[in-house]
């Protein structure tokens, strides 16, 4: 079974595969972030490093809000991360929310999506979280999928000034 766990060396292979294939891909973790294989291959504390640099009690650049990553694994292998921000700012009241989420190439269609957004919204309650902000592009029908399955309800689709595409935001009640 899926859990999620903050990220760690244990993941370090299984983490760069992913890596590699959504490069390969040109979608998420090689579209979204910049991630220096090589240099992560070499030293991966680093990367783990900023992947942890706004969790609490950490002071924050202004503008920015305490969140967490943390990587939905099952045995040594990576399937999937979920950044949860504990807050919200006025950017991310638009665009982003309190949860993104990400499930690498080769695990998509099989279920995880539903499963790290399930397991990111108990996190969330642990939290004391009692609603969260979901946002996704208008066309992004496996992500609406997930969200919906999840109790998503559909505030609006918006237009932003920053952003080429149509979106849609979601709550859930936690």
């Amino acid at each position: 079974m899926p859990s999620l766990v903050p990220p760690s060396e244990r993941y370090k292979a299984s983490f760069l595969d992913a890596v590699r294939e959504a490069q390969a891909s040109g979608s998420g973790l090689g579209d979204t972030l910049t991630w220096n294989v090589a240099e992560a291959e070499a030293d991966f504390g680093p990367l783990l490093a900023a992947l942890r640099r706004f969790e609490p009690p950490a002071e924050l650049p202004q503008g920015y809000v305490h969140s967490e990553y943390r990587w939905l694994v099952e045995g040594d292998t990576y399937l999937g991360r979920v950044s949860l921000r504990h807050t919200l700012n006025d950017r991310l009241r638009q665009f982003g929310g309190h949860i993104g989420y990400e499930i690498r190439p080769s695990a998509r269609r099989q279920g995880y999506g539903t499963q790290i957004l399930a397991l990111a919204l108990g996190r969330a309650r642990d939290l004391g979280l009692t609603r969260v902000l979901l946002t996704c592009d208008v066309d992004n029908l496996g992500s609406r999928g997930v969200i919906e399955a999840n109790g998503g309800e559909l505030e609006g689709e918006f237009r932003l000034d920053f952003y080429e595409k149509p979106i849609r935001r979601y709550w859930i009640t936690l």
